[in-house]
């Protein structure tokens, strides 16, 4: 074909890249691309969709197309793939397959997804991703791609850091005050001064913004001009591997130990006898020193028993914070803060109160739940061009519902756990003794039974010793004010529901 020979020609010849002739060939056959993608989608799916996909270049075969934004991206790979993928081929001789990546500000060369078969593949070598690298921080919009740097000093190639991750951008609301406080606290120590809360140790489920917070302080103190390391744990055991092979681990470990703040996310992670005992070393050594330490994991630190006992021991040992559940208030900061997020990438996205508060109340899991509902919203909007109602709203994100629904729970679980929680016996609860030792474990289990299964008051009365259905009125009516009232209780209560629901 001519094409192809002038191809060859060029490469005989040792000439780097197209003449003006390929590049105007080019041009012409993605219009056509374009034009075919208009009439067979139709015109508001193509400009909502392909309205900003452009041909960058064809490199070896493969026909580098690029997006503004992760979202459209997402959305192309999942939907329209092939589609593009057939009419790419059909009209660009030279592209037997596409890569699609998202435009970023720099002239660096992006990273793109390579699909072959409908298999994604990696186009160009990349460091492995990192657990907290892939995550979403709670509050923060996902619509844009943000380019992230990596903390080094002294050789220690550190995590990335994400510039987004700050703590003006981190809503605050009653499920992650304390953290958030004691964060701020920890990122405004002066120098020279004593650590307060040392090693500060925050702890919370997926999705509810630890990573958001540690990389805030590590944000924040770098910007005083201290030395700082943020690293994941998986991050922090192929350093110390690497050292030992290389024969460097003393300088390692002593680069390390001269730091102002070490910030290790995903603690839970840590693995091995020598990489942990390296690890309880390197955070006494610091702590000794006076020097702060950040941790972040999934659970508190008595819970990880994958960890050495003097590793555990010493995390306990200074301030240890939970970041419960999103309560509805911040859902609803959340969602609406996603949504101005989206708009400023499609301005004619309009959300109603009354769907605002419809979604933050159906979906109570975390941070990148609410991220896809916005994600699926904005879709259906788009897509449809009809107005946003609370009933088009359920449809849009009844996946993520149903995939989110809390497992059947048993009015015999709530007795056990609750019993055991207040160290009384089930026999005890089920009993008519009436101290306050037992009737307070007592309401709160019928509380639970109300609140967590499909049970009639009178059902929950005959399980718990044949009471009468008014017993178990009261019951619920007392916890439910002493809730309100006891930050304690309430802590108690949403403890009790997790792991009753996990």
């Amino acid at each position: 074909m001519l094409h192809m020979a002038k191809q060859t020609e060029l490469a005989m010849n040792d000439i780097g890249g197209p003449d003006q002739n390929d590049l105007a060939d080019r041009r012409q056959a993605w219009e056509r691309v374009r034009r075919r993608l208009r009439a067979e989608l139709g015109e508001d799916v193509f400009s909502s969709w392909f309205g900003r996909l452009d041909l960058d270049d064809v490199v070896d075969g493969v026909a580098q197309l690029t997006v503004p934004t992760r979202f459209l991206k997402s959305w192309i790979q999942s939907h329209y793939v092939d589609k593009v993928r057939g009419l790419v081929t059909e009209e660009i001789e030279d592209a037997r397959d596409i890569a699609l990546g998202v435009r970023g500000a720099a002239p660096k060369p992006i990273q793109v997804q390579r699909f072959h078969q409908g298999i994604a593949e990696a186009a160009a070598p990349a460091p492995r991703a990192t657990p907290s690298s892939e995550r979403a921080a709670v509050l923060l919009p996902q619509l844009t791609e943000e380019r992230m740097q990596p903390t080094e000093l002294g050789g220690i190639q550190g995590s990335p850091l994400d510039r987004r991750l700050t703590f003006a951008s981190f809503l605050v609301g009653r499920s992650n005050a304390l953290a958030h406080a004691a964060a701020e606290r920890v990122s405004q120590i002066e120098a020279g001064a004593a650590p307060l809360y040392n090693p500060l140790y925050v702890h919370s489920a997926v999705g509810l913004g630890k990573t958001h917070l540690l990389q805030a302080v590590a944000h924040e103190v770098i910007a005083s001009g201290k030395r700082v390391i943020y690293l994941t744990a998986d991050r922090f055991m192929y350093g110390f591997v690497a050292a030992l092979k290389a024969q460097t681990a003393l300088a390692f470990k002593e680069r390390l130990r001269g730091i102002d703040l070490l910030v290790i996310d995903d603690v839970q992670f840590l693995q091995g006898k020598s990489i942990q005992q390296e690890f309880c070393h390197t955070i006494n050594a610091l702590i000794d020193a006076g020097r702060q330490v950040v941790i972040a994991a999934d659970r508190p630190p008595s819970d990880l028993e994958s960890l050495d006992e003097r590793v555990r021991s010493r995390l306990a040992g200074g301030l240890v914070v939970e970041m419960g559940s999103l309560d509805e208030a911040l859902r609803v900061k959340i969602l609406e803060t996603r949504i101005a997020a989206a708009r400023t990438h499609q301005p004619s996205f309009e959300v109603s109160p009354q769907v605002v508060q419809f979604v933050a109340r159906a979906i109570t899991t975390n941070g990148r739940d609410l991220d896809g509902a916005v994600n699926r919203l904005l879709a259906h909007t788009t897509l449809s061009g009809a107005l946003l109602t609370v009933e088009s709203a359920e449809a849009a994100i009844r996946d993520l519902v149903r995939s989110r629904e809390p497992r059947k729970v048993r009015i015999e679980d709530i007795q056990k756990l609750v019993a055991t929680h207040y160290n009384v016996s089930r026999a005890d609860i089920l009993s008519s003794r009436r101290s306050a030792g037992v009737v307070k474990p007592r309401q709160i289990a019928m509380y639970l039974s109300k609140q967590l299964t499909l049970r009639s008051l009178p059902e929950i009365g005959r399980r718990f010793g044949g009471r009468d259905h008014t017993t178990v009125l009261h019951a619920v009516r007392k916890i439910e004010g002493a809730v309100g009232a006891d930050p304690s209780l309430r802590e108690d209560i949403e403890l009790l529901k997790r792991m009753l629901q996990e």
